[in-house]
């Protein structure tokens, strides 16, 4: 996997889609994620325009269920041409299994295989939350490597992780998975709502394999200029 840097469209419609895309450049160098609200608004019908047009779609939908529905799920998700996909590691091992599985029957003959990316702890879920309403003995960052061990033996290709995670996951985990990172904001950029951020070159330095960039890109003055700057300084 190439040194990606996706740009989330956190939009609730294809028309402001339309309206950014060409300030990105060609799509075969733009990766894009899509994320629930506007797949839940456009569905499948934006995704297949946007992957036949030549862009890497990462479908951010956070697969949660049980096996059965999500190995059917996945299956249908596979034949949309898409980079990679997300479940919720959280789900277990079988649920893991069961997506990759119906990714690999639902691909077409000829493309390529998308990748499952497991989601660990969301961000949002802080150490009281973790203690006390998951219940969970493990401290986060211990919980953290717990859920990324149990997707890779379940044939995940990688996590969804913090920046910050990173260093500490390829340590456990190794070279090998896939490591991608929301959270990242250029120097001197206003962090937003992100708590846990990193620039570009921070998080080529921990060892991200691929890194997710919304506001900074699309809703600079110069989306293109800001796209391929962030790009230069994560490769």
């Amino acid at each position: 996997m190439e040194k990606a840097v996706f740009v989330a469209l956190d939009y609730a419609n294809e028309q402001d889609v339309a309206q950014l895309l060409p300030k990105l450049g060609t799509a075969q160098e733009t990766y894009l994620k899509i994320g629930m609200e506007l797949f839940y608004h456009s569905g499948s019908t934006l995704v297949k325009r946007l992957s036949n047009a030549g862009y890497h779609i990462f479908l951010d939908l956070k697969l949660h269920d049980i096996p059965n529905t999500v190995y059917n799920a996945a299956k249908q998700l596979a034949q949309l041409n898409i980079f990679c996909i997300t479940i919720h590691a959280l789900g277990g091992s079988s649920m893991i299994k069961a997506a990759k599985d119906g990714l690999i029957a639902g691909t077409p003959a000829g493309q390529g295989v998308p990748k499952l990316l497991a989601v660990t702890e969301l961000t949002s879920i802080s150490d009281s939350i973790l203690k006390n309403e998951q219940n969970c003995r493990l401290p986060m960052n211990e919980q953290v490597i717990s859920l990324a061990q149990t997707a890779q033996k379940a044939g995940a290709d990688g996590v969804i992780c913090s920046p910050l995670e990173v260093q500490n996951l390829r340590a456990k985990i190794g070279p090998d998975f896939l490591y991608v990172t929301p959270g990242i904001r250029p120097a001197h950029s206003n962090n937003g709502d992100q708590k846990r951020v990193a620039t570009p070159a921070q998080a080529k330095k921990y060892g991200a394999s691929a890194i997710v960039v919304g506001r900074p890109i699309t809703q600079a003055a110069n989306p293109e200029a800001a796209y391929q700057a962030i790009k230069k300084e994560f490769n």
